[in-house]
């Protein structure tokens, strides 16, 4: 069986819980308390030196890191994953733009809040919240008018932008300017075997 190292509260792990239950794989999930230092012992570090969670263990002990990079493991020869070479291409793209452009700014703002490190880090503040805004703007004028980030198919695109975006009001970034990322939101949740992020 699979196995997770996950953190409940993070969007990265969410990722891949998301498209694990909408694949219906079992796996055993374990749960890593970032803030108590669980992902830095010499036990989590032979698994993944960098010391981050997600990270998927196989059957076969080998281990992967890196959310994206597990999705599209899980995720190939499924519907979640075009065949098309420009439309994989496509999905490349949004999660680059998830990773450079996105989650270091709706993220990180939402982890300082929720680790109670805003004050502390207050100076970076409004430069997170104008590149995240920059971000959420991108993604409001692809999705006008388009049901999903590639194509009309819910992808693995979706599902890594999904994951912070649906929750990026917990870091201060309002939602309500944004019609078009909304009724996606909305559109994702409603997808079969969805389940909130806070469920293990």
């Amino acid at each position: 069986m699979l196995r997770l190292y996950d953190y409940l509260v993070s969007g990265n792990g969410y990722k891949v819980r998301l498209l694990l239950h909408q694949l219906e794989i079992p796996f055993e999930r374990v749960e890593l308390d970032i803030l108590k230092g669980e992902t830095r012992t010499p036990a989590f570090l032979a698994r993944n030196p960098n010391g981050r969670i997600p990270t998927l263990e196989l059957e076969d002990g080998t281990c992967l890191a890196e959310s994206n990079a597990i999705l599209w493991y899980l995720a190939e020869g499924t519907r979640y994953l075009p065949s098309d070479r420009l439309a994989r291409a496509r999905v490349l793209q949004w999660m680059f733009f998830e990773q450079y452009s996105h989650e270091p700014n709706i993220a990180t703002l939402r982890f300082w809040t929720h680790a109670g490190l805003l004050a502390e880090r207050a100076a970076w503040v409004p430069e997170k919240q104008r590149w995240g805004v920059a971000a959420l703007e991108v993604m409001d004028a692809h999705l006008r008018d388009r049901p999903f980030f590639v194509g009309a198919d819910y992808t693995i695109a979706d599902i890594a932008l999904y994951a912070y975006t649906h929750v990026a009001e917990e870091g201060g970034f309002a939602l309500a300017p944004y019609a078009a990322i909304r009724a996606w939101v909305a559109r994702v949740a409603a997808q079969p075997r969805h389940v909130p992020i806070t469920r293990a």
